[in-house]
């Protein structure tokens, strides 16, 4: 799947990557107390708080991501998130999810990446009719077997499921995601997504090694970036050039 989740789990980080997978948690926990601060009796923060323990987040900084929406932290601030819309090289659709607390920063740091790695980004291009926005819950098969699941999902009110890259990925309406998302977690299911997705309804088959190298560096830039929440794209390739683009990288990472 050519979807790049920031928030995901990792073997070794970086204390800059560790730093911004923390800072997009609080974010994240901050926008869903505004319904309600307590996680008991509300669904989203609980979800929030959840995903952030996974990574590790200190109880410090969720507390005070918290407190930022009941007035106690004096440093609240408004955060919103703002959606970027462009093409990239080979015409490849891509849309950009950030979090920000500053919409000057934001803009300018998602148009130097966009200009680093392919054209200057003046005027938006939308491009979300290529994809189709769905809330998913996505389960690990490690140790699940699919039939088992599709029997579990039949007892909900989630729309459909399919199995992709060795991942359960089940799609509901926004207002049944927090039952099913609740049904699945109390079944002691290991979730390793849930959210929205922008699932594209057409792929763009790169086979050039630049323009593929380009877009490689452009999403990992926007991944390290401070604001990005996620990105989708709707590229396709060879798993061969694929990897061929990320052993270039690695062998020259040093040199860039």
């Amino acid at each position: 799947m050519w979807r790049g989740p920031v928030i995901a789990r990792k073997k070794e980080l970086s204390n800059a990557l560790k730093q911004k997978i923390f800072s997009m948690h609080s974010k994240l926990i901050s926008i869903a107390a505004r319904n309600w601060w307590d996680p008991d009796k509300n669904p989203a923060l609980s979800d929030a708080i959840d995903k952030a323990k996974k990574d590790n987040v200190p109880n410090d900084n969720i507390i005070r991501a918290i407190k930022k929406w009941t007035w106690e932290d004096k440093s609240w601030s408004n955060i919103e998130q703002i959606i970027y819309e462009w093409y990239g090289p080979g015409w490849v659709a891509i849309i950009v999810s950030t979090l920000t607390d500053n919409k000057n920063r934001t803009v300018s740091n998602i148009r130097h990446i966009f200009t680093k790695y392919w054209w200057n980004m003046w005027e938006p291009w939308s491009v979300s009719f290529i994809f189709e926005k769905k809330w998913v819950i996505e389960i690990f098969l490690e140790n699940e077997s699919i039939e088992s699941l599709e029997e579990l999902v039949y007892e909900t009110n989630a729309l459909d499921f399919k199995v992709e890259d060795w991942v359960f990925i089940i799609y509901t309406k926004v207002e049944d995601f927090m039952s099913v998302l609740s049904f699945f977690k109390e079944k002691n299911k290991e979730i390793k997504y849930s959210g929205i997705n922008y699932i594209a309804n057409t792929k763009v088959k790169l086979d050039d090694f630049d323009k593929v190298l380009k877009m490689t560096k452009m999403i990992e830039s926007f991944s390290e970036d401070e604001d990005v929440e996620d990105v989708y794209y709707n590229m396709e390739v060879s798993n061969n050039l694929k990897q061929e683009v990320l052993d270039f990288i690695e062998k020259n990472k040093f040199k860039t």
